[in-house]
């Protein structure tokens, strides 16, 4: 894909950029005034195929952003799939809450790649940060995600486009 930004761009928003900017605009369907995060699936893209599909700009880069939509383990269930052909993503530590000024805006869950399949996987030096809308109607920050009903998932939209970045060591490396 072609770049849409000039030479010396960088793009490093905070937190509270991406789910107070980035994040609400996609989830509310408006015109974001620089495409510079792409839509993929990342649960068929492996880590390391992510600076192909994702580069902003002409410099190479170690952090990805990118909007994917979250997969279910089961049809019926809440649980999230996060699995790819190689390996699969998994959630480590708390969610922390992204604020605008004392505003409860939003979550950020951290997750690292495993190769292979668990409960005997490979950890990688992979990690992915997902980020999803929140509010302080939902409930406190340490709401997980299967504790919202489904009026709320609806309503917010956040398991259908989180936002999330990746960084790794190198480029093109399979750990």
């Amino acid at each position: 894909m072609e770049s849409c930004v000039p030479p010396g761009f960088r793009f490093h928003p905070t937190d509270e950029e991406l789910v107070g900017y980035y994040l609400k605009k996609k989830v509310a369907s408006q015109k974001i005034d620089l495409d510079v995060i792409r839509d993929i699936d990342l649960y068929r893209i492996e880590p390391w195929d992510l600076q192909e599909r994702c580069r902003i700009g002409y410099e190479e880069q170690n952090e990805w952003y990118f909007f994917s939509h979250k997969d279910k383990k089961y049809p019926t269930g809440t649980r999230t799939n996060r699995a790819t052909m190689a390996g699969f993503w998994k959630a480590t530590g708390r969610d922390k809450a992204v604020y605008d000024k004392t505003k409860l805006i939003g979550m950020r869950k951290t997750l690292v790649f495993y190769k292979g399949r668990a409960p005997n996987g490979q950890k990688t030096d992979w990690i992915m940060h997902e980020y999803r809308l929140e509010s302080e109607e939902n409930g406190p920050p340490q709401a997980s995600e299967s504790s919202l009903n489904s009026r709320q998932e609806h309503e917010y939209c956040h398991f259908l486009f989180p936002i999330v970045f990746v960084y790794g060591q190198g480029f093109g490396i399979h750990y």
